[in-house]
């Protein structure tokens, strides 16, 4: 069934979510994340979550919006068959548990794709005082869905363009291994459950060739590395994280990360799988900048 672009507009209410050490130290823990500041709770002002943690607390807002979806025309089969395409995350600051957070969701744009019907929405979370914490757009296509109705784009629906990059070539590269068990591992600590990472009979149902790892795992490895590699180990400087997801990731396997230049102030990356197929273009990470040098 198509997919109506009437809904473009449509906001979701708030989703509120408590996020506790356990939640925090479980996903640092499913990427092998090994610093301190992840884990240790004894020190409450260095305790902190990894910066692509959002996309846990967002998932149930995500999977929230499909009864929207089906007042759209679209089928529970389709809205399953998503394919997380882009994602461009901001942080307004560093999550510290425990804190209670709420996110919402807009539906920003519909559009046809030569693929299917593509979807973004924006997510945007604030804390119990209503400050800002982080905000997201998500990229999804339906593929082998149309659109009924015209294509439809909110008139702030504009992601902030990543700069270019001020080089040519990567700078370093770092091979990542993927566990044969890392996706359902990832499900469980990261509570981001979509059983095309980990039933092998769902994922042929969808048109897969086996069960694949999440895009936003691939994402965070390759971040967690970046912290090490160009911000001097601290998860707290990253303030913006972007990147198109290409592939798919099988497991075991492994990918490369090819960081690329900039100033202090911009790292570029993408991810590859062994046969030299971008896993992830266009990817970049930015943190706090000051005089040239990170904080």
């Amino acid at each position: 069934m198509p997919l109506d672009s009437s809904i473009v507009g449509e906001t979701t209410e708030y989703r509120d979510a408590e996020i506790d050490a356990r939640w925090t130290m479980a996903y640092a823990a499913a990427l092998g994340e090994t610093r301190a500041c992840h884990f240790d709770t004894l020190a409450a002002g260095r305790f902190v979550a990894h910066p692509l943690f959002p996309v846990c607390f967002e998932w149930p807002v995500i999977t929230g919006m499909r009864e929207l979806l089906a007042r759209s025309g679209m089928t529970p089969a389709e809205a399953l068959g998503a394919v997380h395409t882009t994602h461009d995350l901001s942080i307004a600051r560093p999550i510290r548990p425990p804190e209670r957070l709420r996110t919402r969701a807009t539906i920003a744009a519909v559009e046809r794709h030569r693929s299917g019907a593509f979807q973004l929405t924006r997510l945007e979370t604030v804390d119990a005082s209503g400050a800002p914490v982080s905000s997201s757009w998500y990229g999804a296509l339906y593929r082998g869905v149309e659109v009924r109705g015209a294509d439809r784009r909110l008139p702030d629906a504009i992601p902030q363009p990543v700069p270019a990059p001020s080089d040519v070539g990567p700078r370093a590269e770092l091979v990542i291994p993927i566990a044969a068990g890392l996706a359902h591992v990832y499900s469980e600590c990261a509570r981001i459950f979509n059983p095309i990472h980990t039933d092998a009979a769902v994922a042929r149902a969808a048109g897969l060739p086996e069960i694949i790892l999440h895009g936003t795992a691939t994402l965070a490895l390759a971040v967690s590395r970046i912290i090490g590699a160009k911000l001097g180990g601290r998860p707290t400087d990253v303030r913006r994280i972007a990147g198109r997801f290409a592939a798919m990731v099988t497991m075991p396997s492994e990918i490369v990360l090819q960081i690329g230049g900039g100033e202090n102030l911009d790292v570029h990356f993408e991810v590859l799988d062994r046969a030299g197929r971008a896993v992830i273009r266009s990817g970049f990470v930015a943190g706090l900048y000051a005089g040239g040098e990170f904080l």
